[in-house]
């Protein structure tokens, strides 16, 4: 085996401690998924309950990938399953107004826009 550089083993240490860390959280994403899962597959639990279960399962997953521990793609399909399997029950609450979407413009300031007069812009020099 080659030597190690210092900075080579700190880094190894460093990286140990990393993976205790996300060990421990990945064992309590997990944890929190099975359970919002077995509520939402058929146990006798209240509607409520099966709610804030789920809705802990997603903030745990959303917690993962925001420190990556978890990739996001990979916490975003767990999340959609979740939430497909919550949907199938019909059990969601009123969902909120949807936000606008980023770099779209409303059908308000579209219409706003096609009343206003467009600017006419100098004409450029033709070349020859």
């Amino acid at each position: 085996m080659a030597k190690r550089t210092a900075s080579a083993k700190k880094q190894a240490r460093a990286g140990v401690r990393r993976a205790a860390r996300n060990r421990g959280v990945r064992s309590e994403v997990k944890t929190l998924v099975v359970k919002a899962r077995k509520s939402l597959t058929g146990a006798p639990v209240a509607e409520s309950e099966r709610f804030a279960l789920t809705l802990e399962a997603v903030r745990a997953l959303d917690r993962a990938a925001s420190k990556g521990v978890l990739h996001r793609n990979n916490a975003a399909r767990r999340k959609a399953r979740l939430t497909r399997q919550m949907a199938k029950l019909a059990i969601a609450p009123a969902a909120p107004a949807a936000p606008a979407v980023r770099g779209k413009k409303s059908a308000a300031a579209t219409a706003h826009a096609a009343t206003k007069p467009a600017a006419s812009k100098p004409a450029a020099p033709k070349k020859k």
